[in-house]
């Protein structure tokens, strides 16, 4: 993620206004592409050494098990690009607004993105080289995410409210939420079948 965001600079220049004009992007497709390195793996080893047939054995429901997979995986890879945020947001010449704002659209973001992932890792799981049949699936998924979120930080850099933006992003995360362990668990039966 911060390899990523400390390149740009290299390839488009130092020049202050551009960087803060297209840091937007810059940070939402960073941190899909973060995401997205680390997802492949998320029921992979799991299918491998057996442990997901016999997470599905539990008295617990699959779908509950999915949820906090995702959560978990969340709390590797994407509280750390929170926490990274200060950092890139001064590499990015950001104001205070637009760092929160930042911090924001990552916090609601990236659960997001792991989200919508997760049905295309579920099928995606068994697969000697899923990863590009996974990106195949995943991208489209994420590109509402990119959108809303980039607009909230394009907002923010003007100074005018990201509230919209962020309701939108508020609602995919909750609708994601809701909807992807189900399809992700019933990914997975398909997987080890």
């Amino acid at each position: 993620f911060l390899m990523v965001i400390t390149l740009f600079p290299l390839s488009v220049g130092p020049q202050p206004q551009l960087l803060a004009r297209i840091a937007p992007g810059i940070i939402q497709v960073a941190a899909l592409l973060a995401s997205l390195l680390a997802l492949e793996r998320l029921f992979r080893d799991d299918l491998q050494d057996g442990s997901l047939e016999q997470l599905m054995l539990l008295p617990v429901p699959l779908p509950a098990v999915v949820l906090a997979k995702v959560l978990a995986h969340w709390a590797v890879t994407g509280l750390p690009l929170i926490m990274l945020s200060p950092l890139v947001a001064l590499l990015l010449g950001m104001d205070v607004y637009g760092w929160k704002i930042m911090a924001l659209t990552l916090l609601l973001g990236t659960p997001a993105l792991g989200f919508l992932a997760a049905p295309g890792v579920g099928l995606t799981a068994g697969l000697r080289r899923g990863g590009v049949l996974l990106g195949i699936l995943v991208l489209p998924l994420s590109v509402p995410v990119l959108i809303f979120a980039a607009a909230a930080m394009d907002a923010a850099s003007m100074h005018l409210p990201a509230d919209g933006y962020l309701a939108v992003l508020g609602a995919l995360l909750a609708g994601s939420a809701t909807l992807s362990p189900f399809a992700t668990a019933a990914a997975l039966r398909i997987s080890t079948q």
